[in-house]
């Protein structure tokens, strides 16, 4: 087991601004008027709890030597705009092998009902 296999971070709360939902939609294409995209849990799963990580002394991630290896998201439902959901992590694993590591950071994101809303697996390489 890894150095921080195991370990959970504080959650996170995030208010699904109109702004800056309109902005993610143009970058990738979308219409604004569709709602909040998809892949917009990017930024209120990963994007709040990754930090947490790569903040962690104890984890000692190099950013330099990091790849983000694999992302998967799950949705009970799409969050609104306007909504504040809450996003938690844990280090699901931490291994080592062939001179890499491999951390898994798995999120879960609820509404202000505490109720679920997105599942989040992220896939971190360190090279060696």
């Amino acid at each position: 087991m890894g150095v921080v296999a195991g370990r959970t971070y504080p959650a996170v709360s995030f208010e699904i601004e109109r702004e800056r939902v309109d902005a993610f939609a143009r970058a990738i294409g979308a219409d604004p008027a569709d709602g909040v995209p998809p892949t917009f849990a990017t930024v209120y799963s990963l994007g709040t709890t990754a930090p947490q990580l790569f903040g962690d002394e104890d984890a000692a991630v190099d950013l330099a030597r990091l790849l983000h290896a694999e992302q998967e998201f799950e949705w009970t439902r799409h969050p609104r705009v306007g909504e504040t959901v809450t996003s938690r992590a844990h280090v699901a694993s931490d291994t080592s092998r062939r001179g890499m590591r491999f951390v898994s950071l798995e999120t879960e994101t609820s509404d202000a009902r505490n109720e679920p809303v997105c599942r989040s697996r992220a896939l971190f390489v360190i090279r060696s």
